[in-house]
């Protein structure tokens, strides 16, 4: 079990504003924990390869392709807007 300074050092670096009754509750909790990391250290990982995340994830996006779009399509929707230059429409500007 910690001791009682090593438990306020602990709180300290943390930065807790602990009680006393919260001290003598966290030795408990905190010795358990510790005591669970120091068994880790015995776990043999000779033969495992470091990763970066639990998953192995990876890019699911489709291919950006281009679909040519029909040209009389192209030519009724130019009709039906309010107005075109040269083949493409016109919007109103979004910048001032």
């Amino acid at each position: 079990m910690l001791s009682k300074e090593e438990t306020k050092h602990i709180a300290k670096l943390a930065r807790l504003g602990l009680s006393e009754a919260e001290i003598a509750k966290y030795q408990n909790d905190l010795a358990a924990i510790l005591g669970y990391i120091d068994e880790l250290k015995d776990v043999n990982i000779e033969n495992v390869e470091p990763f970066a995340h639990s998953v192995k994830a990876q890019n699911v996006l489709r291919d950006d392709v281009c679909a040519p779009f029909p040209a009389e399509e192209i030519k009724k929707l130019i009709k039906a807007m309010a107005e075109s230059k040269n083949g493409c429409l016109k919007v109103k500007s979004v910048f001032n």
